[in-house]
């Protein structure tokens, strides 16, 4: 946490005497703390926290940064990221909850925001950058269409209702045979938007505008043991409650800004394309 109390203090303009002052503590610790003798405690990075509220320092790219910096890889493989509750602990294996985004699997995101925003309300989260190895691996990539929302329709349990239709029959095939998925992330900023459109209130066009517009990245799902066996761990940080809180505001922040982008959207594409259930019974015509 050294660079992050260096960078916020200057972005304060203060030298270490006036930042001690402004923090209630000595400039021994401040010192201490620049050059990583020591960590602050919980008390310590709440008045750090409370700081930077109080003089609107946003610090959340340099949290970034910081997690994801000095992670060493091997240069002709991307590195890919995922949050854990608490850790993973013995093998890799796809065992999350079955009705996720593409069903039951390990889920891993390109941008290191995704999974920490999944993780920033936990007590004792992991953060994880990884490798994957992708030879030899069955690859589906699925680009932001109507698949790729009908694919989430069926794993998200809102095709339940039409199980014996022919389109129900074709996305429940669809991925069959993969190790891995490859698709655009419905997180929690697009869960409303999903949601409307399964429930007939919006339609296909709009869904698909709003997700253009919030581009919320590219999720990687590992589908078999043969995909998972294939991820190696490069580096694994533990968060401070300091690193939690700052990435908790910025998720609540983002979220309400993505409600606002989307309201737009959905009204200006109200009355284009079709709606969930008419798009069921045009399939099975």
């Amino acid at each position: 946490m050294n660079q992050i109390i260096k960078s916020i203090r200057n972005k304060a303009k203060m030298n270490q005497e006036q930042f001690a002052n402004s923090l209630g503590t000595t400039v021994v610790s401040i010192n201490r703390w620049e050059n990583s003798k020591t960590f602050p405690n919980k008390i310590a990075q709440k008045a750090i926290l409370d700081f930077c509220k109080d003089n609107n320092i946003d610090i959340y790219d340099d949290i970034i940064n910081n997690i994801i910096n000095n992670v060493i890889m091997n240069k002709e493989n991307c590195l890919y990221y995922h949050g854990s509750k608490k850790g993973i602990n013995g093998r890799i294996s796809p065992i999350s909850r079955d009705m996720c985004d593409f069903g039951k699997g390990f889920y891993i995101g390109t941008e290191p925001s995704q999974p920490l925003t999944l993780i920033c309300d936990e007590e004792s989260p992991v953060f994880y950058s990884l490798e994957l190895d992708f030879k030899d691996l069955k690859v589906l990539n699925i680009d932001v269409n109507l698949d790729w929302a009908m694919i989430i329709a069926y794993y998200r349990g809102y095709m339940d209702s039409v199980k014996d239709s022919d389109i129900y029959l074709k996305y429940k095939k669809m991925t069959d045979g993969y190790d891995v998925i490859i698709g655009c992330i419905a997180d929690d900023r697009m869960y409303r938007v999903m949601k409307s459109f399964f429930e007939n209130e919006i339609t296909d066009i709009a869904l698909l505008h709003s997700l253009s517009a919030l581009d919320l990245g590219k999720q990687i799902v590992c589908k078999t043991q043969k995909a998972c066996d294939c991820i190696k761990i490069v580096n694994e940080r533990k968060l401070s409650f300091f690193e939690l809180s700052v990435l908790k505001e910025k998720s609540i922040n983002r979220r309400n800004d993505a409600v606002l982008k989307t309201e737009s959207i959905l009204r200006k594409y109200r009355r284009d394309g079709l709606y969930f259930d008419e798009i069921i019974g045009d399939k099975n015509e």
